[in-house]
């Protein structure tokens, strides 16, 4: 593979990953709940603040990754080891999103403005998911997880994946009202609420229009660097 493949692969993936990264920092911003996938690492966050919500979501990629090698034994391929570093650059760029959002202002006490925030995180998740898909370089653990679940359980990825996240709920809920004596969160910061919900229901629907535009929109680098003569 020539390096401009590699770049280019790489560099439309890692625009992805920041994008994702951008969503998360929005949706926490909210203050109505987060998608699935960041549940865990917010809610961890708020029991041991010393740890950032980005190490917490490395740390969990890199579970993740174990629990791929116990599935998989002999199948797991060394190039999945490329979820490690996108699990670095991922978590720390949320860290970094975290941050910005966090500077720009206080959390809002207005719903409107909250809700305006959580939708809006809403497309820019899906055009970040859409960027990963069309580098074919990063792979965040948690997609490569539910593809290995789907692969050893013989179900559809759309099942597994429903399955996943429910889990993935279930457990920050648990570990919230344990850790606070709340379902969604602290008291003060949300990690479950409607906001969860929307994230994961309405990014998949959104992906059905803003797939198209990242289509054309990256179509000619597609083209001549990831699919040379295709």
């Amino acid at each position: 593979m020539k390096v401009q493949n590699i770049f280019a692969r790489y560099s439309i993936s890692t625009l992805g990953l920041i994008i994702v990264a951008l969503g998360v920092g929005m949706s926490i911003k909210s203050n109505l709940g987060i998608a699935p996938p960041s549940c865990p690492p917010t809610i961890f966050n708020l029991a041991w603040p010393s740890l950032s919500v980005g190490t917490f979501t490395w740390i969990m990629h890199l579970v993740f990754i174990l629990l791929q090698v116990v599935l998989l034994r002999k199948e797991f391929k060394l190039s999945y080891l490329m979820q490690i570093p996108a699990a670095f650059v991922f978590g720390y760029m949320c860290d970094f999103f975290i941050w910005v959002f966090d500077a720009i202002a206080s959390p809002s006490t207005e719903y409107a403005i909250q809700m305006a925030l959580c939708l809006a995180s809403v497309p820019v998740t899906a055009i970040g998911i859409k960027l990963e898909v069309l580098g074919e370089g990063w792979i965040l653990a948690g997609d490569m997880t539910t593809a290995v679940l789907s692969k050893v359980t013989k179900a559809p990825f759309s099942t597994v994946k429903v399955v996943f996240d429910i889990a993935l709920v279930v457990f920050t809920a648990a570990f919230a009202w344990f850790s606070f004596g709340k379902l969604t969160g602290n008291g003060f910061t949300v990690v479950i609420r409607e906001g969860t919900l929307i994230l994961a229901l309405l990014t998949g629907v959104c992906m059905r229009f803003t797939d198209p535009l990242m289509d054309k929109l990256f179509a000619p680098i597609v083209k001549k660097y990831i699919h040379p003569g295709a």
